[in-house]
């Protein structure tokens, strides 16, 4: 289990005693795993800096930034008047250039804040990037590997706090994905609440409610093939 655990041991212990008592009542694994977020999404500050720097030409025109040349009936050449134009144009690009410069690395720094960068993050990004990440898990934690496929995964990414629940296919083949809607309302009511200990206990419960209606165990044979306390995965 991680150091610095995003909840706290009484929630741990509380988690993981649900567990335990759901699974008495089925053949069903129930498996929890907590993330504080699901990716860097280095993305967001580049393409916020990128958009931003790309009004600069807008900011300039707005600040009362403009290019002129002289008139060539005030004494001057035609020569002298195209001079005078390109060196105008050169001096408003090259203050284009720099504006643009200073936007890009001012907004990149700023989004790359943690809170900034979670929040200008688009929510079906998040979303996609939760669920993604749920489908790695549930392979490289090997719920796909119990002996009647009766492995069920609930994530939470606390960062965008978020949850998804994943059921391998002896489950989803006979429970409909929305019955699972309550066990993740309540979980994602407890991420918003800040009590994210007791979110996953009550999705545990509702979740084993459904398994032991669907799956009920069999008091001869009904081993523990998933550890039930909780997986902490550290911060990277």
């Amino acid at each position: 289990m991680a150091q610095n655990s995003p909840l706290s041991p009484a929630d741990l212990a509380a988690i993981e005693a649900a567990v335990r008592q759901a699974e008495t009542r089925t053949t069903g694994e129930i498996y929890c795993v907590v993330g504080e977020e699901s990716s860097h999404y280095i993305e967001t500050p580049l393409a916020w800096a990128a958009g931003v720097a790309l009004l600069a030409p807008a900011i300039l025109l707005l600040g009362g930034v403009h290019v002129s040349a002289p008139e060539l009936f005030g004494g001057w050449t035609a020569a002298q008047v195209g001079e005078a134009a390109q060196a105008a144009v050169r001096r408003a690009l090259l203050g284009d250039i720099l504006l643009q410069a200073a936007l890009f690395a001012v907004v990149g720094v700023l989004v790359a804040l943690r809170p900034l960068r979670l929040a200008l993050t688009p929510r079906a990004v998040k979303r996609h990037t939760v669920r993604r990440r749920a489908a790695e898990l549930f392979v490289s934690k090997n719920l796909h590997a119990t002996r009647e496929r009766t492995g069920v995964l609930i994530f939470v990414s606390l960062g965008e706090r978020m949850a998804e629940l994943m059921a391998d296919e002896g489950i989803a083949a006979h429970v409909e994905p929305h019955v699972w809607d309550r066990a993740v309302a309540a979980l994602t009511e407890g991420l918003k609440r800040g009590e994210p200990g007791a979110g996953f206990a009550a999705a545990v419960g509702l979740c084993g409610e459904v398994l032991a209606e669907r799956f009920p165990a069999d008091p001869g044979d009904n081993p523990n093939q998933l550890p039930d306390a909780v997986v902490v995965l550290p911060r990277h």
